[in-house]
């Protein structure tokens, strides 16, 4: 799955651990999402979404 964390982390200048810390998980799941080695789960999905005010497909698709 192709996601747009590392660069909506990006832009607002928060490091993986800052992110780890909003999202309530560790900075090793962050660094596994944003390189596609794990998919989020359907709750940890929602709450990236929630967090950067975006639908869930706006950051996540499945490359199709």
């Amino acid at each position: 799955m192709n996601n747009r964390l590392k660069v909506l982390r990006a832009e607002r200048d928060w490091s993986q651990a800052e992110l780890a810390g909003r999202l309530d998980v560790s900075r090793q799941a962050v660094n596994a999402i944003e390189t596609g080695k794990h998919d989020p789960s359907l709750p940890l999905a929602f709450r990236i979404a929630r967090l950067f005010d975006m639908p869930i497909e706006e950051i996540f698709n499945d490359g199709e």
